[in-house]
């Protein structure tokens, strides 16, 4: 059964509640056309949003996005593409450091190149990807204006803002940001205590989640074996194929509703995250699943 569609705000987006995160598309080694097959299966499964960001291996990533798209263009119509930009890495020569950058020159530049890269004449979805100390909202205001009126972006955001950041640039734009891109998993719980998804929810925006499954730390970090098996007595108790799809199921329980990304290139591995959404939690093993990853109980 296809996954389920949510506006991320109500002058938003429409996006498919699970997400295809491409950020490891190069380790995956996959020819254009092989790459252009694994996006018709996860759009034909109904995940149909795509995460990029510029910097993305190495800045190769959206390149070879875009080749596979450029085999099959028509598909472009399918899917809605998200990017961000700010971060700038040494993998280009001219960055001594790296560092961010969220001048209005290096968002319209950064923007441009992800189109160009891409194959696509506007992105859905533009982020700025890390907060940055040096940034003057008024000009990150003026780079996203100037991207909206030119037709380049149908939409801005950000991730991993603070409230009190998400709330400065917001105070210099005309339109609403549509989402907050923050890391969410039982591993990394500070959303929900750092008022992060308290203002998402404020605001009536849905935030996106990325590292759901702690950039597979909950596998094999020893650390976390207590949550693993925590995790494998409630898939039992469910009766669901893998502890992921629980953990996925953690996640959108939350009720600022995030739209978990999925990490993996491997089919079975996205078909069974799509299986999730069907999953639900009791809020007793919701909770059972927060004491064994922070390793305490509730007050």
């Amino acid at each position: 059964m296809p996954v389920s569609r949510l506006a991320l705000h109500h002058q938003g987006p429409t996006f498919s509640r699970l997400i295809m995160g491409y950020w490891r598309l190069m380790e995956w080694q996959l020819s254009p056309a092989t790459l252009l097959d694994l996006m018709k299966y996860h759009l034909d499964l109904g995940v149909t949003t795509i995460d990029h960001a510029d910097i993305y291996g190495g800045y190769q990533c959206e390149e070879a996005f875009g080749r596979a798209l450029r085999l099959e263009p028509s598909l472009r119509s399918r899917m809605e593409i998200v990017s961000k930009c700010g971060i700038a890495l040494t993998a280009k020569p001219e960055h001594a450091l790296n560092h961010y950058n969220t001048s209005k020159g290096h968002i319209v530049a950064s923007a441009e190149a992800s189109l160009q890269k891409l194959g696509t004449d506007h992105l859905d979805l533009l982020l700025i990807h890390r907060p940055d100390p040096l940034m003057n909202a008024d000009e990150v205001a003026e780079a996203f204006i100037s991207l909206e009126q030119a037709g380049k972006i149908k939409h801005a955001g950000v991730s991993n803002f603070t409230p009190h950041q998400f709330a400065l640039l917001q105070s210099r734009l005309p339109f609403p940001l549509v989402t907050n891109q923050l890391e969410i998993s039982p591993l990394h719980q500070e959303g929900t205590l750092d008022g992060a998804l308290d203002q998402c929810q404020q605001l009536g925006i849905k935030p996106m989640a990325w590292s759901c499954l702690g950039g597979g730390r909950l596998f094999n970090d020893p650390a976390y074996a207590p949550l693993r098996a925590e995790l494998e007595l409630i898939r039992q108790e469910l009766g669901t194929q893998t502890i992921e799809q629980v953990v996925y199921a953690w996640v959108m329980m939350l009720p600022s509703q995030p739209l978990p990304l999925i990490g993996s290139g491997k089919r079975e591995r996205i078909a069974a995250a799509v299986a999730a959404e069907s999953i639900v939690l009791s809020r007793q093993q919701w909770f059972r699943i927060r004491k064994a990853a922070l390793g305490y109980d509730v007050p």
